[in-house]
């Protein structure tokens, strides 16, 4: 098959592209690099051309206020509209696990919009929710350090590995088409802040972690809110084993 990948060139982009040539597809990176802009639909139709499917794993840069709303519906409508001239046959769109519980994080509530647009747009569409990867607790401390401190919310996940993201939307948009709804997790649940602690250990920094609520990472994040269901498709790499690679 030939895939479009939305965001080809990014963390995840490039995992699933590599995904798709181990599985024999044609992977198609779309990105402003590429000579495509997704958000004003600049040269979107005609990178689309041939393709039987589109995974979209675009990110917004824009995290505060409308900016992630804004980015996402301009994204899905522009996608959509030209996918369906391309003849594209499928749609699959990754989200997040927990997503549709959030009202107070502007990432996800654009996140919502993306998806309400995709389920209800002209092409078939599969939504893939993925929980936190397993760099998230770094990439937290990095956005909140302040000299030798940083601050990390007590989430409770079920992080999962990038590769196995990769793979689940390879699995799901070069197979039978599922019109629904797919979580992915990783098999163990972890404490944040545990997991920023063992991640500064691994790669030897110190730094004193302090711990509570305060947006965009609200109270309503707290217990259960970002675990998968029941129904989850488990992936197979742990945090430790993503632990030993760093």
């Amino acid at each position: 098959m030939r895939i479009a990948v939305i965001g080809g060139t990014g963390l995840v982009g490039r995992a699933v592209v590599e995904a798709l040539a181990r599985d024999g597809h044609e992977g198609v990176a779309v990105s402003r690099s590429a000579g495509v802009d997704v958000v004003s639909g600049d040269g979107l139709e005609a990178a689309l051309a041939g393709c039987d499917a589109v995974i979209d794993v675009l990110n917004s840069t824009d995290d505060e206020g409308d900016g992630p709303r804004r980015f996402f519906t301009a994204a899905t409508q522009n996608l959509l509209e030209a996918g369906q001239a391309a003849g594209v046959g499928h749609h699959v769109v990754l989200s997040i696990v927990g997503v549709d519980r959030m009202r107070g994080n502007p990432h996800y509530i654009g996140k919502q919009h993306q998806e309400r647009l995709a389920r209800s747009g002209p092409v078939p569409a599969t939504i893939v929710r993925a929980t936190q990867f397993h760099d998230f607790a770094s990439m937290m401390v990095s956005w909140t350090r302040d000299g030798d401190s940083a601050f990390v919310p007590p989430l409770l996940v079920q992080p999962v590995d990038v590769g196995d993201v990769a793979a689940a939307l390879v699995d799901v948009a070069s197979g039978p088409r599922d019109d629904g709804l797919i979580e992915v997790a990783g098999p163990d649940r972890q404490d944040l802040v545990d997991m920023a602690r063992r991640t500064l250990a691994a790669r030897g920094e110190s730094l004193r972690l302090t711990t509570g609520w305060g947006e965009p990472f609200g109270v309503e994040m707290a217990g259960e809110a970002l675990l998968p269901g029941p129904g989850a498709r488990i992936a197979p790499t742990t945090f430790d084993d993503w632990l030993a690679r760093q």
